[in-house]
């Protein structure tokens, strides 16, 4: 099943740290290289003989080793893994994940990576439950983290609910199923996503309030599914995923640039707010205040994306816009998709009172020639797997 698959696990603090062992046998008789990283918080559960005897495999604790850091072992050994896991999972490796720590080699590793990490979490159920946990995992899944967990059940400390690292043989599922060609493997599809800034003048511009949080989940979803994901994003306030080709730009003119030199694709999911005018004059000065008054600001249409690419010659089989509106959402979103000559448009209400611009959550309607969908209030994750499930099937 894992076959050559090289994984490097990291084991946290946690009395969950117990089935490592056993998760380490079910690794290897599946056919994986376990490299193992061992915490000092697991060293108190866990000793680093029955480790490597299990592993067959050195194992490592300490960053500041000269021996490997001679030649930068830590990220050699970062990169030399086809995935990293890390089980257990616990709160505080959670927290220094999202915050970018790199005080030890577990973490170093984490934040050197350029592979595909999955988390065991495991934790006391109120830790597990606490709003920084979850806005922790929240966080971790934004950013392209596999999560499987936690199981609910007596917990060591006496209480019971969710929170048991999810058992040896499940994590190895996952695994499988995580190394297993997706639905989307061998095809490319272009996302853009975030706002665009259209200067004004060198320290001024245009701009809206988008983050760019359901444009990354898309793209991370996609990325999932086993697509190549062409991600061109604008200066968004989110974090762009790992493994993805990535073209930052600044205004909706880079943007499209950006977009044509990504064709071909077999789709193109276009969830970028792109500011639909531009300043005419280029001030390549601030200006100022002074006597001549208020300066007037004369605008220019930028180029309609979406437009362009639903028309192309090398026109992607599937084009996907959005529609973010503060009123008739779906009239004006259906009149959007005649209008652009795209195959869906993903509507929804951007009203302040909405919280959607900017917010967690999200409430879409999917509107195609068959009719409109109208999807639940989710957080922006859960509907970037939904659409992406949809295009796996448009493009199957």
């Amino acid at each position: 099943m894992l076959t050559g698959t090289r994984v490097t696990l990291i084991i946290g603090g946690g009395i969950a740290a117990y089935k490592c062992l056993d998760l380490i046998r079910q690794l290897r008789t599946a056919g994986a290289q376990v490299t193992p990283v061992l915490t000092r918080a697991g060293t108190e559960f866990v000793t680093p003989l029955s480790v490597a005897a299990l592993a067959g495999s050195q194992v490592f604790q300490n960053l500041f080793d000269l021996k490997d850091e001679a030649e930068m072992g830590h990220i050699q050994l970062s990169r030399a893994s086809d995935m990293i896991v890390v089980a257990p999972a616990t709160a505080d490796l959670m927290a220094k994940m999202v915050g970018g720590h790199a005080n030890d080699l577990a973490t170093t590793l984490l934040l050197a990576t350029d592979k595909p990490v999955m988390i065991a979490p495991a934790m006391n159920v109120r830790m597990w439950a606490h709003p920084a946990t979850q806005r922790n995992l929240a966080q971790l899944r934004a950013d392209g983290v596999q999560v499987i967990g936690p199981n609910s059940g007596d917990m060591a400390c006496g209480e019971f609910g969710p929170g048991r690292m999810s058992e040896p043989a499940e994590i190895v599922a996952a695994i499988v199923a995580m190394r297993a060609p997706g639905p989307l493997t061998g095809k490319r599809i272009l996302v853009t996503s975030g706002p665009t800034h259209e200067p004004i003048d060198p320290v001024r511009y245009i701009a809206n309030r988008s983050s760019g949080a359901q444009g990354t989940a898309i793209a991370t979803a996609l990325r999932d599914l086993g697509a190549e994901v062409v991600f061109v994003t604008g200066p968004a306030s989110v974090p762009a995923p790992k493994g993805v080709t990535l073209h930052p730009v600044e205004t909706a003119r880079e943007m499209l640039a950006a977009c044509l030199d990504a064709l071909p694709v077999d789709a193109a999911v276009m969830a970028a707010a792109v500011a639909d005018w531009r300043v005419a004059k280029d001030f390549t000065q601030k200006i100022k205040k002074g006597p001549q008054g208020i300066p007037e600001l004369q605008l220019s249409e930028n180029p309609d994306i979406l437009a362009t690419l639903s028309s192309h010659s090398q026109r992607p089989g599937l084009v996907v816009g959005f529609a973010a509106e503060t009123e008739n959402v779906i009239a004006h979103a259906t009149a959007k998709r005649a209008r652009k000559g795209c195959d869906w448009i993903v509507a929804n209400d951007v009203s302040p009172g909405t919280g959607i611009m900017g917010g967690a959550d999200n409430t879409v309607h999917l509107i195609s020639e068959t009719g409109v969908e109208d999807w639940p209030s989710l957080p922006k994750p859960e509907v970037a797997r939904r659409l992406a499930s949809r295009i796996a099937k448009a493009l199957a």
